[in-house]
């Protein structure tokens, strides 16, 4: 295998369930190239989350293998993890920032856990960070004294904040008004080329991903690979759930319904 493989991440056959009951990703195969946008599209409850928290080590995949950079993912090898770690930036889905700090601590967190670098360097990189997401004169302020559109630029300032070869953003767009949207999705894009970072996207959100996005897979409800590729192809797709995903359809293969007995049946009115 090549010191670097064009693929950044590599994911292959991977099955996973939080418990035998059921299995939220089934044999999926992934591939996120190097300095390229993938978004990873789907529903709620298909696995999008569960996927970035296979890569980042949370969680062993139950089948399959995960590699990082060409080398292999071992969820329990404390060491490795610390290493890859190091390599990548998270948005969290709720942010996560830590409320008892203020903007610029949360900012700065990463910074100070994982370099040396002198306080007046940190000061200059939490308010470059800031800036880049229109933020820097909330620096001073605490986390219960912004909007909730706020706390997902903060906290995509601290995920960007070391500069790291992978970011991963779990639904990046959620609770933004247009106009942050647009900034947002325009801020990814711009930290990707300028950076030559490897983004994964996580989002329902189609159009802002197919804005931006150089490749997408949309996941089923079953945790499988629908389909792949640019955002012209997806958009051509003559696959039931493609459409269905894609124009928002009320009526298609995905239900609304989680499988359940009849109504009638769970509140004892079945004749």
């Amino acid at each position: 295998m090549p010191d670097h493989p064009a693929d950044l991440i590599e994911i292959h056959r991977v099955s996973f369930g939080y418990d035998s009951s059921r299995t939220i990703l089934n044999d999926v195969s992934l591939r996120f190239a190097r300095g390229k946008v993938t978004a990873i599209l789907g529903g709620s409850g298909c696995g999008k989350t569960t996927l970035l928290r296979l890569i980042a080590g949370v969680h062993p995949a139950t089948k399959g293998e995960l590699r990082f950079d060409g080398e292999r993912i071992d969820a329990a090898d404390r060491a490795q993890l610390f290493r890859l770690r190091r390599r990548l930036g998270m948005l969290f889905q709720f942010g996560a920032l830590f409320t008892d700090l203020t903007v610029f601590d949360n900012v700065a967190f990463p910074l100070r856990e994982h370099t040396d670098l002198p306080e007046p360097m940190i000061r200059d990189i939490v308010l470059m960070k800031l800036n880049a997401v229109g933020l820097r004169g909330a620096a001073p302020l605490r986390i219960a004294q912004v909007s909730g559109g706020m706390a997902r630029r903060i906290a995509l300032a601290r995920a960007i904040a070391l500069d790291p070869e992978l970011i991963m953003y779990d639904e990046p767009f959620a609770g933004l008004d247009p106009i942050s949207m647009g900034v947002a999705a325009n801020l990814i894009r711009k930290l990707n080329d300028t950076t030559g970072a490897t983004s994964l996207i996580v989002s329902h959100d189609v159009q802002e991903c197919f804005a931006i996005c150089d490749y997408a897979y949309l996941l089923s409800t079953q945790g499988q690979v629908v389909a792949h590729g640019t955002a012209a192809e997806l958009r051509a797709s003559e696959h039931p759930e493609v459409r269905q995903f894609i124009g928002g359809l009320p009526d298609g293969p995905v239900r609304f319904h989680y499988p359940a007995p009849p109504l009638a049946e769970d509140l004892g009115l079945a004749a």
